[in-house]
């Protein structure tokens, strides 16, 4: 199990290179992290939910994704509340405090669920890379905690701490998150990686061998920070690094930055197209003078819709649709660009109907079953791939609608094809550049990110580690 010392430590990150690594030395590893909290999710081939990022990690192991490698999935719709995925599938919204309370009323275990997930798993592969959440040493979360140690000692997990010294105070968070721990669970911390590194590796191997005089715990590495690998993210924190700008000599796609955006991994692939500079942003001056203009997807549609109208993007949008610019929305973005979106059984919450963008002839009604599948389809006379998770029924059976240089889907992935890549820019790029497929562009982060952890942890210590019956 790789735990951290906080959030966004980079522990998805190395599950992924363990993945692979574990794959590249002959073993079938498979990923698993009991309960995820994110917005990012995607369809497993049975048509179920589950974290983007164990989806990303099964890939990098070479495997289907399945929900037992995170039968419970929480996508919050507020500050206080979030819908449960258990094992793949919607079974209503729980407010935070009375998550546990509420689970027990339902006669649902959640402890039994993510136990029995992990066992059929491990009857499956061998390793079980597994991942924790947040942070190790919360306390006052240990009696309710599935994710984390509790997790561990029900698979007889080896854990390695992982704590980020790019946002400082390493050595406090990692010593604090083992000192704070039950002697039991200290006995199950077998090793620390510390993450996100800059700078000459040599200043800090006095701070290695302090960190192992204080914990008693052997530091297996210390990996450096990379800027030229790319990996999908989990978190939306990595938004706020993309906050660019208008660029000159470039196609300028503007992604509207919504408060309950969700899989924005759609646009990864466009985004490192060399002809596009792609940012995201509510400014509505930046908006109208981009080239293509996308409506992301939303976890809340309609909350997310009446801000588009009180912060004035709506306008934003509209304005530049009329001026010829071209508009694209996605999931929760196409059911906006629609005539109306309406939800009369509070599924959302207390907004009941609201007019869309009106660029699309559809009308979109919420509802308590959820679509989750993965689809292919044809663009431009050639085969894609994509997948749909969305709440909500709109009044047309086509997945993909285009009017007046505007197009709405329900695909996520969909920018991923370069047929529709192509389409896109065939107007409005200098040149056409062929890209690298992005399956095998994939493959070769795999292997970069595979490269990179074996460079600076110590691979057969943490095989010792594993091995060891103690």
């Amino acid at each position: 199990m790789l735990a951290g010392t906080g959030s966004d430590v980079g522990k998805s990150v190395l599950a992924t290179a363990l993945c692979r690594i574990f794959r590249q030395d002959g073993y079938r590893p498979a990923p698993f992290k009991a309960q995820n909290m994110a917005l990012n999710s995607y369809a497993t081939p049975e048509g179920l939910e589950i974290g983007r990022a164990q989806a990303v990690q099964a890939e990098a192991a070479g495997i289907p994704c399945h929900t037992d490698m995170n039968p419970l999935l929480l996508k919050p719709q507020s500050d206080h509340t979030s819908q449960v995925v258990l094992n793949g599938k919607p079974i209503g919204n729980r407010d935070a405090y009375d998550y546990w309370r509420r689970g027990e009323k339902t006669g649902i275990d959640f402890r039994q669920e993510v136990c029995s997930a992990f066992d059929r798993l491990a009857s499956r592969y061998c390793p079980i890379v597994m991942e924790g959440a947040g942070s190790i040493s919360e306390i006052n979360l240990r009696d309710h905690d599935l994710v984390n140690l509790p997790m561990a000692r029900h698979a007889g997990a080896k854990v390695i701490l992982v704590g980020d010294i790019d946002r400082g105070g390493v050595f406090a968070s990692v010593y604090g998150s083992i000192a704070l721990q039950s002697e039991e669970d200290r006995r199950l911390i077998r090793g620390i990686i510390i993450n996100k590194f800059r700078g000459d590796l040599r200043l800090f191997d006095e701070g290695r061998r302090m960190l192992e005089d204080i914990c008693g715990v052997p530091v297996l590495g210390v990996v450096p920070y990379y800027k030229d690998i790319h990996i999908e993210e989990e978190d939306s924190v990595s938004l706020e690094q993309k906050r660019r700008q208008w660029a000159e000599g470039k196609v300028n796609v503007a992604v509207v930055l919504l408060r309950h955006i969700s899989n924005f991994t759609d646009f990864d692939t466009l985004e490192r197209d060399p002809r596009v500079n792609l940012f995201y942003t509510n400014n509505t001056s930046d908006i109208q003078r981009a080239d293509i203009i996308i409506l992301p997807g939303t976890k809340a549609t309609l909350d997310d819709l009446l801000e588009l109208r009180r912060n004035g993007c709506a306008q934003a949008i509209l304005r530049a649709h009329r001026e010829g610019k071209t508009v694209v929305g996605i999931c929760g973005g196409y059911q906006m660009l629609g005539q109306t979106v309406s939800d009369p059984d509070g599924i959302e919450g207390s907004v009941m109907t609201l007019p869309g963008l009106g660029l699309l002839p559809i009308h979109t009604t919420m509802s308590v079953e959820k679509t989750t599948r993965q689809v292919t389809f044809t663009f431009d006379g050639q085969e894609c791939r994509g997948y749909e998770i969305h709440q909500g029924v709109s009044d047309t059976d086509q997945s993909i609608l285009q009017g007046d240089h505007c197009i709405g889907t329900y695909i996520h992935g969909f920018l991923d094809n370069a047929p529709v890549i192509n389409h896109l820019l065939k107007d409005k790029a200098s040149s056409n550049i062929p890209m690298q497929s992005f399956a095998a562009f994939k493959e070769e982060q795999y292997d970069k990110l595979a490269a990179h952890v074996r460079q600076y942890v110590d691979i057969d210590r943490l095989y010792q580690i594993m091995q060891s019956d103690d």
